[in-house]
């Protein structure tokens, strides 16, 4: 992590960064979708993804930030304190808030069914099991690539969980998606896991939060 600098952080796009409300997950649904239509949550639809966000910020587990501009959301990152039981929470509490936009989904495209009941496996398949804190998705409109957006909003995540007493932080990706690989390599993490999961190759990636230089530990938003 040595060649890893800190990171030069634009106030300006903080004060743009605020938790995900309740509110926000209809777009933040819309963002999901259009950025990962054939990821197998968002072949449910824009319906589902909003009802699973709403549930999400229901959960006390669950960890997430948008980007506004002008009011509107632009940008969105998604993250837990504990994955495994964040979706035993939703799972539990709002599964009949689930269900209907999901059978709906399921009718559309019934072949998601059985992949659907592989989505219990993903925290014993994906390593780093001693590692709950983890950022889930992130997802911004296409202008806004290449502008620092991403990174911002991914250090209120990790700066977050730092300021929770969280010392590493984990993210899996496809082994063949090049630029997140890069992305996550330049941020110091490291590969430590690999595990096929919805007929992909996927790897597990871990960061070190205790003495990162782009990790302040410090919550920006105490309330969350």
């Amino acid at each position: 992590m040595s060649d890893v600098r800190p990171f030069p952080v634009d106030e300006s796009v903080l004060r743009s960064i605020r938790p995900l409300q309740f509110r926000d997950a209809r777009r933040v649904a819309e963002l999901h979708h259009a950025a990962m239509g054939n990821s197998l949550w968002a072949r449910l639809g824009v319906p589902f993804l909003q009802s699973l966000y709403q549930s999400l910020v229901d959960s006390p587990f669950f960890l997430g930030f948008v980007y506004v501009e002008d009011g509107v959301v632009r940008g969105f990152i998604a993250g837990s304190l504990d994955t495994s039981k964040m979706y035993r929470d939703i799972a539990k509490r709002r599964y009949m808030f689930l269900a209907p936009t999901a059978a709906l989904g399921l009718l559309r495209h019934p072949g998601v069914a059985v992949k659907l009941l592989e989505t219990a496996r993903y925290v014993g398949v994906s390593g780093a099991d001693d590692v709950p804190g983890e950022s889930l998705f992130c997802s911004f409109e296409p202008d806004l690539r290449g502008k620092r957006v991403s990174g911002h909003i991914n250090k209120v995540l990790f700066d977050e969980l730092a300021a929770r007493g969280h010392q590493k932080v984990k993210i899996t990706t496809e082994v063949d998606n090049e630029g997140a690989n890069r992305q996550l390599q330049s941020w110091g993490f490291r590969d430590t896991h690999r595990f096929r999961f919805y007929g992909k190759d996927m790897v597990t990636y871990v960061m070190d939060l205790v003495g990162h230089p782009r990790v302040d530990g410090v919550s920006r938003h105490p309330s969350v």
